[in-house]
């Protein structure tokens, strides 16, 4: 074996060796562009986009096509995990791999899951990322539309309806996609997405717009918004001494049968 062959692999080795330990650095690094949530409550920015979220650490998963994207999302990857309200910090086991929820703020418009990703240690390339949100709505919000963008492709529901699917290898743009006109009812509304990338940068935008299609501001984001939805399918389940005691509240919008939630503790209590 020669001087300059082992020079050669010594010169690889070192390579790997520093790009892990870069990682590693990076891992220990928050990104600082997500903070974690420290009010109950959070308003929407200029432009109304949501900048409280609920991401999961990513599940590896592989492809961007129309049908490859909707295989993913459908595939049982967490019990319920169209109706589940998940809180900070729980974990859940997906594939033999122990991930935990984390609820985080953005400072920008737009959240970036590279920096999320590489802030838990986690890849970054050919993964589904899991975001939810609760938004709260002062009163009932007719013909609105939730319009997003996310880099790569991804799918969205409210209310557990699916609204919109963007697919391919696409770069962020402000209200790439667009729903058909839905209604936000009065109190917790839940927004849920799976966005997925393929490789590079990957980040996600959202944000609701009125009957004139312009940046809605007037609802809030608020995860401990959980306990009103436990109290409200609590009430709905015993029902109402001012209807007869045993009937429900007709009066309030629905959600019993949409949403489960884990757990006594909420957020930010």
């Amino acid at each position: 074996m020669n001087n300059r062959f082992i020079r050669q692999v010594a010169f690889i080795a070192a390579i790997h060796m520093a790009t892990a330990a870069a990682w590693a650095i990076a891992a220990q690094i928050p990104a600082s562009t997500l903070p974690t949530p420290v009010t109950r409550e959070k308003a929407l920015n200029a432009d109304g986009f949501i900048q409280r979220w609920l991401l999961l650490e990513p599940i590896a998963v592989n492809g961007l096509t129309d049908s490859a994207v909707q295989a993913m999302v459908k595939k049982e990857h967490l019990p319920d995990q169209f109706t589940l309200v998940p809180q900070d910090g729980e974990k859940v086991t997906v594939g033999g791999a122990e991930l935990t929820w984390h609820a985080v703020d953005t400072t920008n418009y737009n959240v970036n899951l590279f920096h999320f990703a590489r802030a838990q240690g986690k890849k970054t390339s050919d993964v589904l990322f899991w975001a939810v949100t609760i938004i709260n709505s002062p009163r009932e919000l007719r013909s609105v539309r939730l319009s997003i963008g996310s880099n790569a492709a991804s799918v969205w529901w409210v209310n557990g309806k699916e609204v919109i699917g963007i697919y391919g290898d696409r770069q962020t743009v402000i209200d790439d996609g667009v729903s058909k006109r839905l209604t936000l009812n009065k109190g917790p509304n839940i927004v849920r997405a799976a966005i997925v990338n393929g490789g590079g940068a990957t980040d996600f935008c959202a944000r609701f717009l009125d009957e004139d299609d312009k940046p809605l501001k007037e609802i809030t984001v608020s995860l401990s918004a959980v306990r009103a939805m436990r109290a409200h399918e609590k009430t709905r389940g015993r029902g109402s001494r001012a209807d007869g005691g045993g009937q429900p509240n007709r009066a309030a919008p629905s959600i019993a049968g949409t949403f489960k939630v884990k757990g006594a503790k909420t957020l930010l209590e």
